[in-house]
Parts: structure tokens; sequence; C-alpha cells
């Protein structure tokens, strides 16, 4: 099959698979000296009690959700919702040694599995900030409301927690005359507004084949949607713990924003594909959306985050 000049989808050839396979580290292999800044391949239930005790400052777990679904080379089958509770409360319980006391906790899910996710933190202990709603596009439903949105509940391990403000630019489309407080203007006059970030979730594109991000994992999640979490609850130097990496995202982004990383990962494929991203991360730092310490809105009109580097030197550099 040709491929188009505008697909970026990471492929793995047969050569990488070999080169990228040594780099990868066994799950029986895994020590407390050996752990950081490092893709795991091995089951999560199996590697975790091997971490070191309290090393992680955040952790991104992103399950398999509670439904009937065939992820790569494997399938989860839906459990009874008391069933999922237990399981989930099971790796929870594998989790929390690895956490430091300041540590936060992300919980991916959609609208049923987090109530698992909800029930399974609490009876761990874990103490509930808040739930982030992300929109996401979804098929048309005959007999229901389409399910066009997935949750991110936040958890931590104590009162003590890392919390970044990270704001959002977005343009000016009122008629205001004069300016206001975290405003800036471009060069053609345009006005942008710095806005405190809100647990509504409106500006995230899944990856897709043109984005350089893209891999053939069926539910990845953006570079963008790391990075909010990342950035929000992490210091430069910390460590991100992700016991489900997939194809990666959240080491990669972790590694592009100066922490360090610990992703586990159970298929192969997946596994060899998150460790070319973080090697081709070494030359390429960028995140879409994110410059000038702020995130840019989407479809903005400006200049894309490929054009971000050629323009270090300006006042506004515009995504």
């Amino acid at each position: 099959m040709i491929r188009s000049p505008r697909n970026k989808t990471v492929e793995l050839t047969d050569t990488d698979k070999i080169e990228l396979r040594s780099q990868l580290l066994e799950a029986d292999k895994v020590n407390e000296r050996n752990c950081l800044n490092q893709t795991i391949i091995g089951n999560c239930f199996d590697v975790l009690p091997r971490l070191p005790r309290e090393i992680a400052d955040l952790a991104i777990v992103d399950p398999p959700y509670n439904l009937s679904k065939k992820v790569g080379a494997k399938t989860f089958s839906k459990m009874p919702i008391a069933t999922y509770t237990d399981w989930f409360a099971n790796l929870l319980e594998l989790t929390l040694p690895t956490l430091k006391p300041t540590a936060t906790l992300y919980l991916c899910g959609d609208y049923v599995t987090s109530i698992s996710l909800y029930e399974a933190a609490t009876r761990c202990g874990l103490k509930f900030l808040n739930r982030i709603t992300w929109k996401r596009k979804a098929p048309g439903a005959k007999y229901n409301w389409k399910n066009s949105h997935e949750d991110v509940l936040m958890f931590t391990v104590t009162r003590k927690y890392t919390y970044n403000i990270v704001k959002e630019r977005k343009r000016v489309l009122f008629p205001y005359k004069h300016d206001a407080q975290d405003w800036t203007k471009d060069s053609t006059g345009q006005a942008w507004r710095d806005e405190y970030p809100s647990n509504l979730w409106t500006d995230i594109t899944p990856p897709f084949w043109s984005m350089p991000e893209n891999t053939i994992h069926p539910t990845q999640k953006s570079e963008k949607f790391s990075a909010k979490l990342i950035l929000a609850s992490s210091n430069p130097g910390d460590v991100v713990l992700s016991p489900y990496l997939g194809s990666g995202t959240d080491s990669v982004v972790a590694k592009k924003l100066g922490r360090k990383y610990i992703g586990i990962e159970l298929q192969e494929d997946f596994a060899l594909t998150a460790q070319k991203r973080l090697n081709e991360a070494d030359n390429d730092s960028r995140i879409q959306g994110y410059a000038d310490g702020v995130f840019w809105e989407r479809n903005s009109g400006r200049k894309c985050v490929e054009n971000v580097a050629n323009e270090r030197q300006s006042r506004l550099r515009l995504p």
C-alpha cells in the first residue's frame, strides 16, 4: 500500500523492531536501580511490586475501560461493575507504594468506568480533588445520547500536593476597547487573553494520520492531553509513572518536559512504538498547542506548531 505523503503515523520497520527490542526492559529484570527512564515490557500487576517505594511524583493511569474491546492483540471483556471495581482497586493497591506522599494520580475512564475508578480510589484512602471532563469525537447514537466525553478523576495521596497553573491563551473576540489583565497583542493587533485552566476541556484533538504523534494504538491520547496533566501536577525532574503506557504518550511528554518517567506496557508492538517515539523526542521536544508556557486556543487561525521552532526570538510564538 502506498502511503500518503501527508501521513505521519509512526510505523515500525523490521529493523526498528530488532534495534528497539534491545532497548526495552524486561519485567523480570526490573529493580530499584534500573527502572527510571525506561519502557518496561510486561504486565503492570507483575512490574509494580518490583518498583522502588515512593519513587513517583505523578501517576497517570489509563486502564482498559470496562468495555468488551480488542486493543492490539489483547481483548478486554466487560465485567459486572462490582467486579471491575475490585480489579481496579487491586491495581491501585499495587500502585500506592510507588507514590510519594505528595503524589497526584489521574485516573482515566468513560462515563461507566468512572463509577468504578471513584469507588476503588476512595476505598484505597486516596483524596478526591476534581473531575476533568474532556470532549472527544463520537459516532451518532439512535437510542440514547451519544457518548462524546470522557473523564479524568484527580486524586492525591495526601492533602499536600503539587499544582502548577498553566494558563490557556485565547483570542479576545468581544469588542473591548481597553486592555485587561493577562492580555497580549500580536503584530496584527489581535488581542489574546490568558485564562485560568478549567476542568472542562473542549480543545483536545485525538491524534490522526497527519499528526507526527499518531500511532497504531486505537485508543491513543494526545500529547496535549498528557502535557496538561504533567505540567499541572509535577515539576522538572519529577518522576511520572504510567502503568498502562500504550504507545508511549505519557513517557514521551514527560521526557519533552524535563521529567523522568517509568512506562509499563504489556504488548510488544506498542512498547516498541513508545521506545521509537522516545528516541525521536531527543531531536524534537515540541508539543502541539503548547508554547511560551501556555496552551493556545485550538483552530485559532495562526501558524501551526511545526513553525514555532522558527520563531524563537519573536515576542509571541503562535501555534
